[in-house]
């Protein structure tokens, strides 16, 4: 089932439309205004290896910025759990792509076009590994630092944006995230019916009949598997009427009810967790910095990916330890 909603996921970013709203509503910049959307056209990027597609899905698009292309290299990622080496992953598939790109001939005054390396996750850990490659070396001898690779990739972890409420159809890829973390069928018909409204003229249809196949999938996901016949009998599932939405509620039983009120509940004492953490890390780096000067790169890598007990210990030896060094110094052993 899984990998059927996958390839669901990979049909919908197939069209133009749902890449161009994906780049319009969640990369920053100023870029976008002097994008010509028009020319947005998919890549076949075959020269990546299938042994080098693990766990995900990718495609490349590119889109005219004033009198150049700008390259977006995409990756949709399914797996169950982040995957800590991604930034090193998509390193190399640029790297890939750069390659293939100078073969090609596909420069601009004698050099690379712009690379936008993305990472669509959804999902339901939180996505925690950096985006920054650097922080997957450890820090190297004294003097080598401007050795160590720093590049990095534009993330969107699609359970955890802030999305505008359901009703109207303001970006096609915003409606798909809706529709993935809707908790009701009620939020699921408002989106299926602002989507009715916008996906009829006939150059859409092969989005809306895109849409269409993977709101079945997700159904059939989430429904008991008794139901599956009957969703595979309907039609047109954008048309989201009174009967349609009633017998859509009769598949969602208490035990998934149950399930959405649990992980509502999980996800509320994790945001507490980590807003502790929160404000025990910048505590910290503000005192650290107080009494040691600027930080350097290894001291704020160790805070990035402490545990809240390391946060504690270094709270309580910031206040006696001589140097940086020693405040992150393991405890010594006991004899």
């Amino acid at each position: 089932m899984a990998s059927t909603h996958d390839t669901g996921y990979k049909l919908l970013f197939s069209h133009p439309a749902m890449v161009r709203d994906l780049l319009l509503g969640y990369v920053p910049g100023e870029w976008v205004g002097e994008a010509d959307f028009s020319t947005l056209e998919h890549v076949n990027g075959s020269y990546v290896s299938e042994s080098e597609r693990q766990r995900h899905d990718d495609m490349v698009w590119r889109v005219q910025v004033r009198d150049r292309w700008l390259w977006v290299y995409l990756v949709l990622e399914f797996q169950s759990e982040p995957d800590p080496w991604m930034a090193v992953r998509m390193m190399v598939y640029v790297g890939l792509l750069a390659q293939n790109l100078i073969r090609e001939g596909e420069l601009h005054e004698g050099k690379l076009p712009p690379i936008l390396p993305m990472v669509l996750y959804n999902g339901v850990p939180e996505w925690k590994p950096s985006t920054e490659v650097s922080d997957c070396f450890v820090m190297p001898p004294s003097g080598l630092e401007a050795f160590r690779p720093r590049w990095r990739y534009h993330l969107v972890d699609e359970a955890r944006l802030k999305l505008h409420p359901v009703g109207a159809v303001r970006n096609f890829a915003e409606a798909l995230f809706n529709l993935e973390n809707g908790q009701s069928v009620a939020e699921m018909r408002q989106v299926l019916q602002a989507l009715d409204q916008v996906l009829r003229t006939p150059e859409s249809q092969p989005l809306r009949r895109a849409f269409g196949l993977w709101v079945k999938w997700l159904l059939r996901r989430k429904s008991p598997r008794s139901n599956l016949e009957e969703i595979d009998q309907i039609q047109d599932i954008m048309e989201a009427d009174t009967m349609l939405a009633e017998r859509i509620e009769g598949w969602f039983d208490e035990a998934t009810q149950k399930g959405i009120q649990q992980g509502r509940m999980e996800g509320r004492m994790e945001g507490r967790m980590e807003g502790r953490m929160e404000g025990e890390f910048r505590v910290l780096s503000r005192q650290l910095t107080r009494r040691f000067g600027e930080l350097p790169v290894w001291a704020e890598d160790r805070l990035a990916k402490a545990t809240e007990s390391e946060l504690e210990a270094w709270t309580d030896a910031v206040l006696t330890a001589a140097t940086l060094e020693e405040v992150f110094a393991p405890p010594p052993a006991c004899h």
